[in-house]
């Protein structure tokens, strides 16, 4: 059992809201979440801010380290007064490291303690005809990039050997302190790999990378859209030398159709029908992406209208769901008309007389009594 504390302080489980079980993530989630609480500039208002947020980093630097969680833990504040440890006493763990990691998680300062600069990733953009992107594709493409030296094998040394780094001792990484705060940074005489070369390599000056251009292979799913990445894992960038490569963002453009528009998993076409075919009904063929299909038009069919054919769409990357094709009506308005074809329409046209005509355009009763409506407004 701990030493019961005799000074004034707070237990520091109790600063940071956790049990003494508490694993190192509840621990490092607990203080994260104080940190976004609690932090002077984000609580410009409350005077008491900074004290909350110095009283939260003393609690993490300590139950942080293993060594003075458990001296914490038998003897309470206690153990960091006068030797047994903190300044001078027996616990020499880098607490600022363990801080300036977390701090630089919550305030985007960059990644862990030693960790090495990584490669840029890279974003390719690959134009498909909509009929790949639907059933997928193998492609072939040519990315302009840094690539691993080949004379050093990437080391940056002519004769492969290299040497701890001064400035970061070897662990990728410098600290920083301003007051209270922090915050680590990426080594800039090593470039975060902890190590350095006295005798640079002549092709590529000791970077461990040259300008070059790679071909790689491409596996296009089916389904992709417009938007989509492929992600292909350590063909981006080469890194400095000694540190790994980033990654290849494949970004999916797919080319205008033809025929077809793409919405989600659902195609859509346009479907030409004559007016006689419209009026008294048709059957016509009609062009899917897997071959020819048959739209029964029923009689009296209105430009503009819909039929769907269930399972003719997309087949979804993400979900396996495949979508429908949407075909529109589209009246075609006839031309180039022979006389006897003339002849035919006008006499058609007499016949919509009388006082019954509109029964037989029901669109066009519905628009002339909303302008009729209309005009009683405008003039009223």
């Amino acid at each position: 059992m701990p030493v019961s504390d005799m000074t004034s302080k707070r237990c520091y489980y109790e600063v940071l809201g956790i049990e003494r079980t508490a694993s190192d993530d509840d621990l490092k989630k607990a203080f994260r979440r104080l940190a976004m609480k609690c932090h002077p500039d984000r609580c410009p208002d409350d005077p008491h801010a900074q004290e909350k947020f110095k009283e939260a980093k003393e609690a993490y630097e300590i139950l942080g380290d293993g060594q003075k969680r458990a001296a914490y833990d038998q003897y309470g504040h206690a153990a960091f007064e006068h030797g047994m440890g903190g300044r001078g006493g027996g616990f020499n763990g880098d607490v600022g490291d363990i801080f300036g990691d977390i701090f630089s998680d919550i305030f985007g300062m960059g990644g862990g303690r030693g960790r090495a600069r990584r490669g840029s990733d890279l974003r390719y953009l690959l134009e498909l005809d909509l009929e790949e992107a639907v059933f997928g594709v193998d492609k072939q493409i040519e990315v302009p990039t840094l690539v691993a030296c080949s004379e050093c094998s990437g080391s940056g040394s002519e004769d492969g050997k290299t040497s701890t780094c001064a400035t970061c001792r070897g662990h990728g990484r410098v600290r920083m302190q301003n007051g209270i705060f922090s915050v680590q940074q990426t080594c800039p005489h090593c470039a975060g790999s902890g190590k350095t070369v006295a005798n640079p390599c002549r092709s590529c000056r000791g970077e461990g990378r040259i300008n070059d251009e790679r071909t790689l292979d491409v596996k296009i799913p089916a389904g992709v859209d417009n938007g989509d990445r492929i992600r292909l894992t350590g063909q981006g960038e080469a890194g400095p030398a000694g540190t790994v490569p980033g990654d290849l963002y494949v970004e999916v453009r797919v080319r205008e159709h033809p025929i077809f528009t793409r919405e989600g998993d659902d195609l859509y076409c346009e479907v030409p029908v004559r007016f006689a075919q419209a009026t008294l009904g048709a059957e016509l063929s009609v062009p899917t992406l897997g071959g020819e299909a048959t739209v029964t038009i029923p009689p009296e069919t209105q430009t503009g209208k819909l039929f769907r054919l269930r399972g003719k769409g997309v087949k979804s990357v993400r979900s396996g769901r495949t979508g429908d094709l949407l075909c529109r009506v589209v009246l075609e308005t006839p031309v180039k008309l022979t006389a006897r074809q003339r002849e035919l329409l006008e006499e058609f046209e007499s016949t919509f007389v009388g006082e019954n005509a509109h029964t037989h355009s029901p669109r066009n009763r519905s628009w002339f009594d909303g302008v009729k409506q209309f005009w009683d407004r405008v003039t009223s």
